[in-house]
C-alpha cells in the first residue's frame, strides 16, 4: 500500500534519511522506533507532504506522492501535543475535517457523536478541550483523526504526554480501533514497549538508515547488530550475540569471574560480573543466594560461564533492508 524507494532527506550537514526502503500493507500498524533525531518525525512528515523529499520515491496505492498535495492524499497526521482547536468544543474539533471536506454539518455531527461514543466520550460533546484530561483531550485527537476514515494514519508519540497506566490503557483502546477498521497506521516511537504493544512491524532507525524492520517477535528473537539488541533492553550483549539469562551457567567447573556490582531484590539479587566474555549480568534467587553467603561480594568471585548453544545470534539481514 505504502512504498518508499531510497527516500533522501538532508538538513545542511545532516541527513536524516539515507537512502531508505520500506513497506506498509494494507490493515498493518508499523512502529518507527529509535533515539531522538533517527529521522523518525522528519520521515512522518514526508510521507504527509509537510516536508519535501530530496531523492527517492514514495508511492501510495501504486500513486507517486511527489505530484499529490497535502489535502489530497487522504492521510491524517496526529502529534503528541494533540493539536486541538482550542476555540472549539469537542465535537466542533471532531468534526472539523469532515466539514472541511464539504460535509453537510448534521451529517458530520452525526459521524463525529458516533466516533465519540465509540472512544468513550458520549456526553462530552459540548466542553471545551481545554476543560478535558489529558487522557480525554488524547481521545478527541484520536477521534478526530478516525472520523474521517484516512486512508493511512501517521501519529508522532501520541502517547508520549500520559502517565504510565493511562498510556497502557489508552494504547489497548487505540489498537482495537485500528483493528476494528483495517486502517493502516505508521507510528514514530522511542518507547520499545509502546512500539511492541502497537505494531506489527517495527522499523528500527538510526542516524537516518533502518537497522532492521521486522515483527516485535523476530526483533527480540534475533536482534541485527549489538546496538539494536541493547536499544530493545537486552543485557548480556556480547559481538557473537546475546546471552539471555537462561544461558548462564553456575557451578564450580565455570570459569571465575570478579563480582562488580550487587543490587538487593525483594526475592534476591542482581549481580554484575566481569568475565572472560565480557560484563555479564544475572539474578541469584534467595535459595541460591544462601549457598554463596559471605562469599558473594563486590571484589570477590563467582563461578559462571555461557552455554553457547543457548545464546541468540545476530539476524543475517542487512541494514536498511525491510521486510
Amino acid at each position: 500500500m505504502l512504498q518508499l524507494d531510497g527516500v533522501c532527506k538532508r538538513f545542511g550537514d545532516k541527513l536524516v534519511a539515507d537512502r531508505l526502503s520500506l513497506q506498509l500493507a494494507e490493515g498493518e500498524v508499523l512502529a518507527l522506533l529509535g533515539p531522538s533525531g533517527g529521522g523518525k518525525s522528519t520521515l512522518l512528515k514526508m510521507i504527509a507532504g509537510l516536508e519535501p523529499v530530496d531523492s527517492g520515491r514514495m508511492l501510495f496505492a501504486g500513486q507517486d506522492l511527489a505530484a499529490v498535495p497535502v489535502e489530497q492524499r487522504g492521510f491524517a497526521l496526529m502529534f503528541q501535543d494533540f493539536a486541538l482547536f482550542p476555540h472549539l468544543d469537542v465535537l466542533g474539533n471532531v468534526c472539523f475535517g469532515l466539514r472541511e471536506r464539504g460535509l453537510a454539518r448534521a451529517a458530520a455531527q452525526q459521524q463525529a457523536r458516533t466516533c465519540l461514543q465509540q472512544l468513550g466520550l458520549a456526553g462530552m460533546e459540548t466542553r471545551k478541550v481545554w476543560t478535558l484530561s489529558g487522557g480525554e483531550q488524547q481521545r478527541v485527537a484520536l477521534a478526530r483523526a478516525l472520523v474521517t476514515a484516512p486512508r493511512l494514519l501517521l501519529l508522532d508519540e501520541p502517547f508520549s504526554s500520559l502517565d504510565a497506566d493511562l498510556r497502557r490503557q489508552l494504547q489497548l483502546e487505540f489498537r482495537q480501533q485500528l483493528q476494528r477498521q483495517r486502517m493502516p497506521a505508521m507510528l514514530v516511537t522511542h518507547d520499545r514497549e509502546e512500539a511492541f504493544a502497537l505494531a506489527d512491524r517495527v522499523a528500527v532507525l538510526k542516524d537516518g538508515r533502518i537497522v532492521q524492520c521486522a515483527s516485535p517477535a523476530q526483533l527480540l528473537a534475533a536482534p541485527a547488530t549489538p546496538w539494536l539488541a541493547r536499544f530493545i533492553g537486552y543485557e548480556n550483549v556480547l559481538e557473537e550475540g546475546v546471552v539471555p539469562e537462561q544461558a548462564l551457567c553456575l557451578g564450580a567447573d565455570q570459569p571465575l569471574a570478579q563480582v562488580q556490582r550487587i543490587i538487593q531484590l525483594a526475592d534476591g539479587v542482581r549481580v554484575t560480573v566481569a568475565s572472560m566474555d565480557g560484563e555479564l549480568t544475572l539474578t541469584l534467587s534467595a535459595r541460591e543466594l544462601a549457598r554463596y553467603g559471605a562469599n558473594l561480594q563486590v571484589g570477590g568471585t563467582l563461578a559462571v560461564g555461557i552455554d553457547r548453544n543457548a545464546m541468540l545470534r545476530y539476524a543475517a539481514a542487512a541494514a536498511g533492508a525491510a521486510a
